[in-house]
């Protein structure tokens, strides 16, 4: 985190929010892939490396992937303009929902069924995430409310059936109730062994995902009446970066004597107490680290800070630390296990 807000440190606002910031969401995708489909054993030229060998490159392979599919939507969407649009963002921002969504609700299924290569299958994943994302938000995503903005694009404009903004905000909700679900294990759907069998699996958790977060951004937006980007950083982005400090960098350790569904209650509560704390402090420090920032419309620059260096940052940060370089130096046996473990294999 202090590495992180060091790094946003070194740019002005429009730098950060614009190019920096889309450029590591650009690579999280790849993250992904290579933690949930290869469990970190591919590429294998990294995966049999000692520390701190084997996290550097796996962050090159993470970095290299980044810089293409970047440069693609850039210029093959994006038109080339700088600083990149908001359109832009937005579809990078909803590659990685769609990622996290076929790469652990549906498990890389059907290519990690089909592809024996594991290389192979990772990459269809990859490329098959991609190619959705599109898909989705030509149908669901439209820029009405910035016509007439210096910055809106015509020809970017999706034209789909949603606000743009509502529509990526329900977007990360909804994959919040993924996050919400892993602090249970996955409880109740693991007590029926036919239910965690894909498709079945995908189909099941994509309808729970879809049904509790649109209760959650229902309550929220049109219940209590907050600006929908205002309750984007105050809900399901605090509660996505808690839940990966609780499951990832602390390993699932806080509640191991309790069983489900206790357990995923107390990682839930903690998952939101953790990243409401966190994401506060990241507030507070925003003035510190990039100077003023305006809040709420027309440009939400606080509310797009924050949630760029919470996920866009710090978040590739942590799953890095924790994946590519098994937190070594501070773990040095289980990085050394985990090499040899990916050597044996």
């Amino acid at each position: 985190m202090a590495i992180g807000l060091g790094f946003i440190s070194l740019f002005d606002y429009t730098r950060f929010s614009g190019v920096v910031s889309c450029f590591l969401i650009s690579l999280i995708p790849m993250e992904i892939v290579m933690g949930v489909i290869w469990g970190m054993k591919q590429p294998r030229f990294a995966a049999e490396r000692s520390q701190p060998v084997r996290g550097i490159l796996f962050a090159v392979v993470a970095a290299v992937t980044g810089a293409v599919v970047w440069n693609l939507h850039l210029y093959g969407f994006g038109g080339g303009i700088h600083p990149p649009t908001p359109m832009l963002s937005m579809l990078l921002i909803t590659s990685v929902v769609i990622t996290f969504w076929l790469a652990i609700m549906w498990g890389g299924w059907p290519f990690t069924t089909l592809i024996k290569n594991p290389i192979a299958a990772g990459l269809a994943v990859l490329v098959t995430c991609y190619i959705v994302n599109y898909i989705f938000f030509r149908l669901f995503f439209n820029y009405d409310f910035m016509k007439g903005a210096p910055v809106y694009v015509p020809a970017q404009d999706p034209g789909g059936m949603f606000n743009g903004w509502n529509a990526v905000v329900f977007y990360v909700t909804a994959i919040g109730v993924m996050f919400l679900c892993l602090c249970f294990d996955l409880w109740p759907f693991t007590k029926s062994p036919s239910l965690m069998k894909q498709p079945v699996l995908g189909i099941v958790w994509t309808i729970v995902a879809l049904v509790i977060g649109y209760a959650a951004f229902y309550i929220g937006v049109d219940v209590l009446k907050m600006d929908v980007v205002a309750f984007m950083v105050t809900v399901p982005i605090p509660f996505i970066f808690g839940t990966i400090v609780v499951l990832n960098m602390l390993q699932g350790s806080l509640f191991v004597k309790f069983t489900q569904p206790l357990k995923g209650v107390l990682n839930t509560l903690a998952a939101a107490v953790i990243g409401s704390a966190l994401a506060l402090m990241y507030k507070q420090l925003a003035g510190t680290v990039t100077g003023k920032l305006d809040a709420g419309p027309p440009s939400y620059q606080s509310e797009i800070w924050l949630a760029s260096a919470l996920l866009a940052v710090t978040f590739p940060f942590l799953v890095a630390y924790a994946d590519f370089f098994t937190m070594w130096p501070l773990q040095r046996a289980k990085a050394a296990q985990a090499m040899e473990t990916a050597g044996g294999r």
